[in-house]
């Protein structure tokens, strides 16, 4: 850089100065190389000014130092969502999308992640960005109506060897991440799924309620005035201060401290309802690809929607198919396996009822199924499948 002094000296040969300017000239330049020194003690001391710097403010006109903008700004995502709702009553359409990052383990050992994100639309003037569907594959934008998910991200790479065969490597809990949690709630107040009926309840282990259920004689918190009326005819009888039925004189009863009912809380177990998901997928050589991918993706959407419309209360089994159906410990199996055999889909349903009916879950479950394929099956005419599926169904 140039020695601002220097210039001075080279201006002021081409052109004469007044020796008022030149001093105000000189006045400046000396501020300047004492910030650029570090030797001005200021605000920010030891800062190099320059042309629209981000302390501008607090040096030129001595304000406080600026919070970081950044950190001002950020939003819980509850906030967000909420704030776009209150844009849809005010008249105007919904900015905010949800998109979600779905991420295997590797070798079964790991878990599902589910991230619930937020995107807003955005002006952006950039020559870079090209329409979808033109250049390589991106994720982040989409055409769609107002409040689908876009922004997809691949849940493998393409360039994954082929052969990882089912089965290899020991699995660990199938279970697909406490975020899931999070995402069925978003999910469900965001696109205002609706509320499940409950079918079947199970005693529950862990939660208890209290409830004025217990009675006691002679003490308690709340008189049952029921049963202590009952108690003080039954009373009275044994004692013939009832004579005559059709001619009672209740100023004539006695009344013992024992013919007082009370109830009191009392801890009790509680009752809540709980599920079991089958999820169904075809892995012969016409599901490769994309259609997977896709039916992975629905069936973590759809567990996480569960997921909180029973609190937690899920638990999943996934079967794969292909002319023969077998049951897999874990997502990341169900999800990388193939094979090069054809279709048939009843096997897949078979399995299922073989299973509610050898573990007697329709006494403690709400069954769900969920089946994904390419529609690909050898029964044609439905013979096998038909009656399976109406098992399932009753």
């Amino acid at each position: 850089m140039k020695d601002p002094f220097k210039y001075l000296d080279e201006l002021k040969k081409g052109k004469a100065l007044e020796p008022e300017r030149e001093a105000r000239f000189r006045a400046e330049l000396a501020i300047s190389r004492e910030v650029a020194a570090g030797e001005r003690q200021g605000p920010f001391p030891g800062f190099a000014r320059g042309v629209y710097a981000w302390h501008d403010m607090a040096v030129l006109q001595d304000q406080g130092r600026v919070q970081n903008p950044y950190l001002s700004q950020m939003k819980a995502l509850d906030e967000l969502l909420e704030r776009d709702r209150q844009r849809e009553k005010d008249g105007f359409p919904r900015k905010i999308k949800v998109g979600r990052l779905i991420k295997p383990g590797k070798g079964g050992k790991g878990k599902i992640v589910v991230v619930p994100s937020t995107e807003e639309e955005k002006l952006v003037h950039d020559p870079t960005i090209r329409p979808p569907g033109e250049g390589g594959s991106t994720g982040g934008s989409g055409k769609g109506e107002e409040g689908e998910v876009i922004g997809e991200q691949k849940v493998r790479d393409t360039g994954e060897e082929p052969g990882a065969g089912p089965g290899q490597g020991e699995g660990e809990s199938h279970e697909m991440g406490a975020s899931a949690y999070e995402l069925g709630r978003v999910l469900t107040e965001q696109f205002q799924l609706p509320n499940l009926k409950e079918k079947g309840k199970k005693r529950s282990f862990t939660r208890y309620v209290y409830d004025l259920t217990d009675r006691n004689r002679g003490s308690g918190q709340v008189m049952d005035k029921k049963a202590t009326l009952r108690k003080i005819v039954e009373t009275n009888i044994a004692l013939g201060n009832l004579p005559d039925l059709c001619d009672i004189d209740p100023t004539r009863f006695l009344i013992s401290p024992r013919d007082k009912v009370y109830r009191v809380f009392s801890q009790e177990k509680d009752y809540e309802p709980q599920a079991m998901v089958f999820f169904l997928r075809d892995y012969s050589g016409s599901m490769a690809g994309k259609v997977t991918e896709l039916v992975a993706t629905q069936h973590v959407m759809i567990y996480s929607w569960l997921l909180y419309q029973y609190a937690g209360q899920v638990e999943s089994r996934f079967i794969l198919h292909d002319t023969e159906a077998k049951e897999v410990p874990d997502f990341h199996t169900y999800y990388n396996s193939r094979v090069a055999g054809g279709t048939e889909v009843a096997s897949a349903y078979k399995l299922v009822n073989e299973i509610v009916e050898k573990e007697n879950l329709a006494a403690d479950y709400n069954i769900y199924v969920f089946h994904g394929t390419d529609g690909d099956d050898w029964d044609t005419g439905g013979d096998k499948s038909i009656p399976e599926l109406i098992r399932i169904l009753s």
